[in-house]
């Protein structure tokens, strides 16, 4: 909750600022502002937002993520894919259960089990594209009450993730054909479930320097560093599925202080990122204004 605050008040202060503009006559266009609603719920409330018209019109759009590995006065910031897509996995497998002392008579549910939870993230990996940067993990596997049983139906769920979008739009067929061949030989059924999430964040190249030459306005050239690309999904990645952008990694470290993880219940924000974040977002929606005007 800590870092929604930090992004909702560094969009309203550049709101102030863009206002402040256009009152005085500089502000040569319109800006739309959006705080991402069910950002954190696959697949993100971005779908909707776009679905209901809201992104009608807009040519351009600018996105910042708060990270607490960055000291504050610095910015991450990456060409390309940023963050991966993100889709969940649900696998079932059924049979008739029986008797450990006999599975031949009936289909090794459990061994069937065990084959998916390891083989599929491997034949992925060799299956995609390996600069993809495909991750399979599995969240949750169960089946069974009893060591001398072979239940009658079993398990897991996991995450899917890639880096890379046309990979992306192939995830899904391929999973539900690898399951199915991969329990095939232990008589058993499966049924696969397949969410997808949100698609990777991928910053266009033009909206990357206007972003970059906003933060070099604000901090300096000192204040660029290389954002590294991560596994975690992003709903943003949805409007940019429909225009242009880009996102940023907004330092929020105090200097010399302890590092957290994103979403840890003791995170600390050093403040004065959010003024940062506010003139960043600000110069570079009207940078990309007076270059389209």
């Amino acid at each position: 909750m800590l870092f929604r605050s930090v992004h909702t008040t560094a969009l309203l202060g550049a709101a102030e600022a863009l206002a402040s503009l256009h009152r005085e006559g500089a502000l040569p266009g319109r800006v739309r502002l959006f705080f991402q609603p069910a950002e954190e719920v696959m697949p993100g409330g971005a779908v909707q937002v776009t679905d209901l018209g809201h992104l009608d019109g807009v040519e351009r759009i600018f996105a910042l993520h708060c990270d607490p590995g960055v000291d504050v006065g610095q910015v991450g910031l990456r060409l390309g894919p940023l963050t991966s897509a993100a889709d969940r996995v649900d696998v079932r497998l059924e049979g008739l259960g029986g008797h450990t002392s006999r599975p031949h008579l009936t289909g090794d549910l459990t061994f069937a089990l065990a084959k998916v939870t390891t083989e599929l993230p491997a034949i992925l990996s060799r299956r995609l594209d390996p600069r993809s940067g495909v991750s399979m993990v599995w969240g949750t596997i169960s089946a069974g009450t009893a060591p001398n049983v072979i239940p009658d139906h079993g398990h897991l769920a996991g995450t899917v993730r890639i880096l890379d979008a046309v990979a992306w739009a192939d995830c899904e067929k391929l999973v539900r054909e690898l399951v199915h061949d991969i329990v095939r030989p232990y008589d058993v059924v499966a049924h696969v479930d397949y969410q997808r999430g949100v698609p990777p964040v991928v910053n266009e190249a033009r909206s990357h320097r206007l972003l970059s030459d906003a933060v070099t306005a604000v901090l300096g050239t000192e204040g660029h560093v290389v954002a590294p690309q991560s596994l975690g999904g992003e709903d943003f990645g949805w409007y940019l599925e429909r225009i242009p952008g880009a996102m940023m990694r907004l330092g929020t470290r105090a200097p010399g202080g302890p590092t957290y993880d994103l979403h840890q219940g003791n995170l600390r924000v050093d403040e004065r990122a959010i003024g940062i974040g506010a003139r960043i977002l600000a110069l570079v929606a009207h940078g990309a204004l007076r270059e389209t005007s």
